[in-house]
């Protein structure tokens, strides 16, 4: 038997051959498409990623631009209900300060009244009258009378106009108000004049 190999045998091997050649070709050619496939989803992962990013960063710039802006309304209104009270407390100042003389006019017809004429008396019941109504109804709009007879000197509410020696008082006692001060919703609107007692050994304190 001879072991020569006939032209049909050699057309066979090599037909083989190439058809191994072609199916590695084809599987080299897959896996290089699906390499390929790979690396483009990766890459559309990093593009996803990326503009995920970007919209959290404008979401959390939105928000703090959304804060500050509600921060600052909120600061505005509080200036503004400020502004509103103030006006609102202190729009009667110079109406108030104009009725003060009044005040003190009323009290001095009180003060120099004779209280046991006969005569007089129901003219002096109406002018007591006048007088407490008119400082309850001023209280009423924030005013306050400053009567410190027998309180320690206060510079900041009290005018002293004169000081006396006094043994029975400690020094830097109002002795006598001469006339009464008024304050508006805690704003002094005239200090009260008084006098004020000092050592009785002629020492001056110099707090007054």
């Amino acid at each position: 038997m001879s072991n020569e190999q006939t032209p049909q045998d050699q057309n066979e091997i090599e037909a083989g051959e190439q058809n191994l050649n072609a199916e590695e070709a084809q599987a080299q050619g897959e896996e290089a498409s699906e390499g390929q496939a790979l690396t483009v989803d990766e890459m559309r992962i990093q593009e996803l990623e990326a503009a995920l990013a970007a919209s959290e960063a404008t979401v959390a710039g939105q928000k703090d631009s959304v804060l500050r802006a509600k921060a600052d309304m909120e600061n505005a209104k509080r200036r503004a209900d400020a502004e509103v009270d103030k006006a609102r407390k202190f729009a009667l100042e110079r109406f108030a300060g104009d009725l003060l003389p009044v005040i003190d006019n009323l009290e001095r017809a009180i003060q120099t009244s004779d209280a046991e004429n006969e005569a007089i008396k129901p003219l002096l019941e109406g002018v007591e009258l006048t007088h407490k109504s008119f400082i309850s109804t001023i209280e009423k709009f924030g005013m306050k009378v400053i009567d410190p007879q027998g309180e320690t000197f206060d510079p900041a509410l009290h005018q002293a106009m004169s000081m006396q020696e006094s043994a029975d008082l400690a020094p830097n006692t109002v002795m006598a108000v001469m006339q009464k001060g008024f304050e508006l919703n805690g704003r002094l609107l005239r200090p009260a004049m008084v006098m004020v007692s000092r050592a009785a050994d002629g020492g001056i304190d110099t707090n007054v």
